[in-house]
């Protein structure tokens, strides 16, 4: 990782077209501005992680194997797709 010290308006290019630019500092924290492509994808950490979170738990559901192959009757009493 690198760690820099900025004072607000100084900036850092990164990848030569990705401009991150202190804004303001204070008890809270600071402030950035990024200027970028309209190609880049820019997403808050938490995002992502979120969304890689989600994805396992939705990957994880343990489903009835009769209900992925249609075996299973349907709900509301249709038929099933067994035959007969």
């Amino acid at each position: 990782m690198l760690v820099l010290s900025r004072k607000i308006g100084e900036a850092i290019v990164v990848d030569g077209g990705i401009r991150i630019v202190v804004l303001s500092c204070d008890r809270r924290g600071a402030r950035i501005g990024i200027e970028a492509p309209a190609t880049a994808s820019i997403l808050r950490e938490e995002l992502v992680e979120a969304v890689v979170a989600e994805n396992l738990r939705a990957s994880a559901v343990d489903v009835a194997p009769e209900l992925v192959i249609g075996l299973a009757p349907l709900p509301g009493g249709g038929a099933s797709s067994g035959g007969s």
